[in-house]
Protein backbone atom coordinates (compact mmCIF):
# COMPACT_ATOMS: atom_id res chain seq x y z
CA UNK A 1 0.00 0.00 0.00
CA UNK A 2 1.13 3.53 -0.75
CA UNK A 3 1.14 6.01 2.18
CA UNK A 4 -1.00 9.05 1.35
CA UNK A 5 -1.11 10.73 4.78
CA UNK A 6 1.30 9.88 7.57
CA UNK A 7 0.31 10.17 11.22
CA UNK A 8 2.02 13.57 11.32
CA UNK A 9 0.21 14.72 8.15
CA UNK A 10 -3.09 13.67 9.74
CA UNK A 11 -2.36 15.58 12.97
CA UNK A 12 -1.59 18.74 10.98
CA UNK A 13 -4.76 18.37 8.90
CA UNK A 14 -6.91 17.80 12.01
CA UNK A 15 -5.46 20.95 13.61
CA UNK A 16 -6.11 22.92 10.43
CA UNK A 17 -9.78 21.91 10.35
CA UNK A 18 -10.13 22.58 14.11
CA UNK A 19 -8.64 26.05 13.66
CA UNK A 20 -11.02 26.84 10.81
CA UNK A 21 -14.02 25.62 12.82
CA UNK A 22 -12.89 27.67 15.83
CA UNK A 23 -12.56 30.80 13.68
CA UNK A 24 -16.07 30.45 12.24
CA UNK A 25 -18.16 28.73 14.92
CA UNK A 26 -16.67 29.28 18.37
CA UNK A 27 -19.52 31.62 19.36
CA UNK A 28 -22.32 29.51 17.83
CA UNK A 29 -22.32 26.27 19.89
CA UNK A 30 -22.58 24.05 16.80
CA UNK A 31 -23.73 20.47 16.57
CA UNK A 32 -20.93 18.36 15.10
CA UNK A 33 -22.36 15.35 13.29
CA UNK A 34 -20.01 12.38 12.85
CA UNK A 35 -20.67 10.22 9.80
CA UNK A 36 -20.18 6.65 10.93
CA UNK A 37 -18.28 4.51 10.51
CA UNK A 38 -15.39 6.02 8.60
CA UNK A 39 -15.11 9.39 10.32
CA UNK A 40 -14.97 8.14 13.91
CA UNK A 41 -11.19 8.54 14.38
CA UNK A 42 -11.05 11.91 12.63
CA UNK A 43 -14.08 13.05 14.65
CA UNK A 44 -12.53 11.97 17.98
CA UNK A 45 -9.26 13.75 17.23
CA UNK A 46 -11.06 16.82 15.89
CA UNK A 47 -13.31 17.38 18.92
CA UNK A 48 -10.32 17.06 21.25
CA UNK A 49 -8.71 19.98 19.40
CA UNK A 50 -11.71 22.29 19.87
CA UNK A 51 -11.78 24.73 22.77
CA UNK A 52 -15.33 26.06 22.47
CA UNK A 53 -18.78 24.67 23.38
CA UNK A 54 -20.35 22.22 20.92
CA UNK A 55 -22.64 19.19 20.93
CA UNK A 56 -22.13 15.90 19.13
CA UNK A 57 -24.45 13.74 17.08
CA UNK A 58 -23.96 10.65 14.95
CA UNK A 59 -25.41 9.49 11.64
CA UNK A 60 -24.66 6.47 9.54
CA UNK A 61 -25.00 6.35 5.79
CA UNK A 62 -23.88 3.88 3.16
CA UNK A 63 -23.40 4.00 -0.58
CA UNK A 64 -20.46 1.63 -1.06
CA UNK A 65 -21.55 -1.62 0.59
CA UNK A 66 -18.56 -3.92 0.56
CA UNK A 67 -17.20 -2.72 -2.79
CA UNK A 68 -14.91 0.07 -3.87
CA UNK A 69 -17.31 1.91 -6.17
CA UNK A 70 -20.32 3.85 -4.97
CA UNK A 71 -23.73 2.59 -5.96
CA UNK A 72 -24.90 6.20 -6.23
CA UNK A 73 -27.77 5.33 -3.88
CA UNK A 74 -27.35 6.51 -0.30
CA UNK A 75 -29.03 4.68 2.52
CA UNK A 76 -29.42 6.48 5.85
CA UNK A 77 -28.89 3.75 8.45
CA UNK A 78 -28.88 6.02 11.52
CA UNK A 79 -30.62 9.41 11.45
CA UNK A 80 -29.96 12.34 13.80
CA UNK A 81 -31.71 11.89 17.14
CA UNK A 82 -31.48 15.47 18.44
CA UNK A 83 -33.29 18.50 17.09
CA UNK A 84 -31.26 20.52 14.60
CA UNK A 85 -33.88 23.26 14.35
CA UNK A 86 -32.21 26.67 14.31
CA UNK A 87 -28.77 25.21 15.09
CA UNK A 88 -25.47 25.45 13.24
CA UNK A 89 -24.61 21.96 12.01
CA UNK A 90 -21.26 20.64 10.82
CA UNK A 91 -21.26 17.27 9.09
CA UNK A 92 -17.86 15.66 9.81
CA UNK A 93 -16.75 13.10 7.23
CA UNK A 94 -13.47 11.22 6.77
CA UNK A 95 -13.26 11.84 3.04
CA UNK A 96 -15.31 13.27 0.22
CA UNK A 97 -15.14 11.29 -2.99
CA UNK A 98 -18.10 11.04 -5.39
CA UNK A 99 -20.18 13.42 -3.24
CA UNK A 100 -23.31 11.24 -3.24
CA UNK A 101 -23.29 10.53 0.50
CA UNK A 102 -22.69 14.12 1.55
CA UNK A 103 -25.19 15.49 -0.94
CA UNK A 104 -27.85 13.22 0.57
CA UNK A 105 -26.82 13.94 4.16
CA UNK A 106 -26.74 17.69 3.56
CA UNK A 107 -30.24 17.57 2.07
CA UNK A 108 -31.49 15.47 5.01
CA UNK A 109 -29.98 17.91 7.54
CA UNK A 110 -31.38 20.96 5.71
CA UNK A 111 -34.86 19.43 5.85
CA UNK A 112 -34.58 19.46 9.68
CA UNK A 113 -34.46 23.28 9.77
CA UNK A 114 -30.96 24.20 10.99
CA UNK A 115 -29.58 27.75 10.83
CA UNK A 116 -26.73 26.44 8.67
CA UNK A 117 -25.22 23.19 7.43
CA UNK A 118 -21.50 22.99 6.77
CA UNK A 119 -19.24 20.10 5.83
CA UNK A 120 -15.82 19.30 7.29
CA UNK A 121 -13.59 16.55 5.93
CA UNK A 122 -10.10 15.27 6.50
CA UNK A 123 -9.51 14.33 2.86
CA UNK A 124 -11.15 15.91 -0.19
CA UNK A 125 -10.78 13.90 -3.38
CA UNK A 126 -12.26 16.77 -5.40
CA UNK A 127 -11.23 15.36 -8.78
CA UNK A 128 -13.43 12.29 -8.22
CA UNK A 129 -16.64 14.25 -7.59
CA UNK A 130 -19.68 12.97 -9.49
CA UNK A 131 -22.17 15.38 -7.91
CA UNK A 132 -21.58 18.89 -6.63
CA UNK A 133 -21.37 19.27 -2.88
CA UNK A 134 -19.91 22.29 -1.03
CA UNK A 135 -17.11 21.33 1.36
CA UNK A 136 -16.45 24.12 3.84
CA UNK A 137 -13.52 22.75 5.87
CA UNK A 138 -10.81 20.58 4.32
CA UNK A 139 -7.75 19.09 5.96
CA UNK A 140 -6.07 17.96 2.73
CA UNK A 141 -7.03 18.04 -0.95
CA UNK A 142 -5.67 15.14 -2.93
CA UNK A 143 -6.23 13.19 -6.13
CA UNK A 144 -6.06 9.50 -5.33
CA UNK A 145 -7.78 6.17 -5.70
CA UNK A 146 -9.32 4.02 -2.99
CA UNK A 147 -8.19 5.11 0.49
CA UNK A 148 -8.04 3.09 3.71
CA UNK A 149 -6.77 3.57 7.24
CA UNK A 150 -7.45 6.04 10.07
CA UNK A 151 -11.07 4.85 10.27
CA UNK A 152 -11.62 4.39 6.55
CA UNK A 153 -12.16 0.84 5.31
CA UNK A 154 -12.44 -1.55 2.44
CA UNK A 155 -15.04 -4.21 3.25
CA UNK A 156 -14.60 -3.41 6.98
CA UNK A 157 -10.81 -3.95 6.83
CA UNK A 158 -7.94 -1.52 7.53
CA UNK A 159 -9.84 0.91 9.83
CA UNK A 160 -7.22 0.63 12.60
CA UNK A 161 -4.23 1.70 10.53
CA UNK A 162 -2.71 4.87 12.05
CA UNK A 163 -2.11 6.53 8.65
CA UNK A 164 -4.05 6.68 5.36
CA UNK A 165 -3.05 4.53 2.42
CA UNK A 166 -4.07 4.08 -1.19
CA UNK A 167 -4.96 0.51 -2.03
CA UNK A 168 -3.57 -0.94 -5.21
CA UNK A 169 -6.08 -2.86 -7.38
CA UNK A 170 -4.67 -6.27 -6.37
CA UNK A 171 -4.95 -5.41 -2.66
CA UNK A 172 -8.61 -4.51 -2.99
CA UNK A 173 -9.59 -8.04 -3.96
CA UNK A 174 -7.38 -9.89 -1.44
Amino acid sequence: MKVLLSEDDIRKAVRKVAGDLSRDLSQKRPILVCVLKGAFLFFADLVRELDFPFEVEFVRAASYGSGTKTSGRVELLLAPQMSLLGRHVVIVEDLVDSGFTLQALRRTMQDLGPASVRIATLLDKEGRREVEVPVDYVGVKMRCGFVVGYGTDCAERYRGLPAMFELEPGEIDS
